[in-house]
C-alpha cells in the first residue's frame, strides 16, 4: 500500500469506532495490526503521493500526552497528519470514525509571532487579501474557525473594521470530506490534493505574516 493510494479500508474506520467505546490498552493490543495496516499504511501512501506537491508530512503519533490531563485514556481517536511550512502552520489531513477532515492555516501564535499576525489583518493592503481568501472558502464550503478572544486585543479599536479577525489567536480552514464512498478508494487523492489547493492561499499568508 505504500507504493500508492488506494483509500482507507472499511476495518480503519471500524477500528476506531470500536476504540472510541473500549479505549484501553487491551483492545490496542489486540489491534494495533489493524491500525498499522488499515489507518498508517494508507495514511503514509497518501501523504507520500501529495509530497512532491506540498512537502513531508508529519504523522501523529497514536498516543495521547495524558500526564497534565484529566482524561486519561491512552490513544487518540483520530490518526492525523501535517505538513507543517512555518511555525503552527501548514496544511492537516485526519481520519475518524466521522471520516475525512482536511484543514490548513495556523494553529497556535503567541507573543511575538500573534502580533505580526494582528499586525498584518490591520494592514491596508494585507488585511483586506486575508478578508478575500477567507471569503473565497467560505462560498465553497470551508468553514473557518480558530481559538479567539471574546475581547477586543489591547491596542487595536472596538470599531475596527476587521475586528473579528484581530480576536483570532489562531485561524484555520477545514473541510469535511465524510466517509461513503469516496474515503475507500484511490479518488479520496484528489479531494484531499483540491482542498489543500484550495487552501495554499491562506496556508501561504499565514506563512507570510503568521511568523517573525
Amino acid at each position: 500500500m505504500t507504493d500508492g493510494f488506494t483509500g482507507f479500508p472499511a476495518a480503519g474506520l471500524d477500528f476506531y469506532d470500536d476504540l472510541e467505546v473500549d479505549n484501553t490498552k487491551s483492545y490496542w493490543e489486540k489491534h494495533k495490526a489493524v491500525y498499522a495496516e488499515a489507518v498508517k499504511a494508507p495514511m503514509t501512501a497518501l501523504c507520500a503521493a501529495l509530497e512532491q506537491e506540498f512537502g513531508t508530512a508529519k504523522i501523529f503519533r497514536p498516543y495521547r500526552d495524558v500526564r497534565f490531563a484529566k482524561d486519561k485514556t491512552p490513544y487518540k481517536t483520530h490518526q492525523g497528519a501535517f505538513v507543517r511550512v512555518g511555525d503552527a502552520t501548514g496544511w492537516y489531513v485526519e481520519l475518524s470514525p466521522r471520516g475525512i477532515r482536511t484543514g490548513g492555516g495556523f494553529y497556535e501564535a503567541s507573543g511575538p509571532r500573534l502580533a505580526a499576525f494582528r499586525e498584518a489583518v490591520a494592514h491596508d493592503r494585507f488585511g483586506p487579501e486575508l478578508e478575500r481568501i477567507l471569503s473565497k472558502l467560505e462560498k465553497t464550503g470551508f468553514e473557518i474557525g480558530g481559538d479567539r478572544l471574546k475581547t477586543t486585543p489591547r491596542g487595536y479599536a472596538a470599531d475596527h473594521p476587521r475586528i473579528e479577525l484581530l480576536r483570532h489567536r489562531s485561524l484555520t480552514a477545514g473541510h469535511p470530506l465524510g466517509f461513503e464512498p469516496v474515503i475507500h478508494t484511490p479518488e479520496l487523492l484528489d479531494l484531499v490534493r483540491a482542498d489543500w489547493r484550495a487552501m495554499r492561499p491562506l496556508v501561504e499568508w499565514c506563512g507570510r505574516h503568521a511568523q517573525i
